[in-house]
């Protein structure tokens, strides 16, 4: 295969974000945009993907700054519990409030004003995005990488994880060779695919591998 066909079945097997996963349409809107921001905060910890997902599910009531404060710590727990997300649970409930209320005192509850903040420049957005709880290095590139759906000047992103994943199926290395395979509206989508190669058990074979016939 051609790296660019190898790019379209990568995406035919694996191109489903994260965000999409968890049912979260994005759009460069506040709602969304904070949903992202609570999905990247699950994805940090050392936990399984699917369980985070599941959990932003059950989060997806608290979509705003505002309604995430609102709700109790044991309410935030509750939701967690619901999505299997046991593990990390009261730490997690109690910086979730603690990113709640950072928002909402600092940026108007909108994580647009984080990236007006940060003027086009992606290492400044970062940088902020780390002073939510729990959102280190890790988190503040998951929320990029599915930023870039909607936020243009953050294009092409592709992490560590994208990355390593990339050249796992036989495509180049770099973000700017990796961008040139695919239109840029499927950016995130390969990005999140590439980084399923890395994470994902058989992700790699599946894309590989030649389709069965018959």
């Amino acid at each position: 295969m051609t790296t660019r066909t190898t790019a379209r079945r990568l995406l035919d097997v694996a191109g489903t974000t994260y965000a999409a996963q968890a049912d979260i349409t994005l759009r460069n809107r506040p709602e969304p945009l904070y949903r992202l921001l609570v999905l990247s905060v699950l994805l940090s910890t050392r936990i399984k993907a699917e369980i985070a997902v599941a959990a932003n599910r059950e989060l997806a009531e608290f979509d705003t700054p505002e309604r995430m404060l609102r709700a109790t710590w044991q309410q935030r727990v509750d939701a967690l519990g619901r999505g299997h997300y046991v593990r990390y649970d009261e730490s997690t409930a109690t910086a979730l409030g603690q990113g709640a209320e950072l928002l909402r005192d600092e940026y108007a509850g909108d994580p647009r004003n984080v990236r007006a903040e940060a003027d086009g420049d992606a290492d400044a957005l970062r940088k902020s995005l780390r002073r939510i709880p729990k959102l280190g290095p890790v988190g503040a590139d998951i929320f990029c990488r599915e930023a870039q759906a909607v936020w243009p000047e953050l294009r092409p992103y592709f992490d560590k994880k994208a990355l390593t994943g990339a050249q796992r199926v036989g495509l180049p290395g770099g973000a700017e060779e990796l961008a040139e395979l695919v239109d840029e509206a499927d950016l995130a989508r390969l990005a999140a695919a590439c980084v399923r190669v890395t994470l994902e058990k058989g992700t790699a074979e599946r894309v590989t591998q030649p389709a069965a016939t018959g």
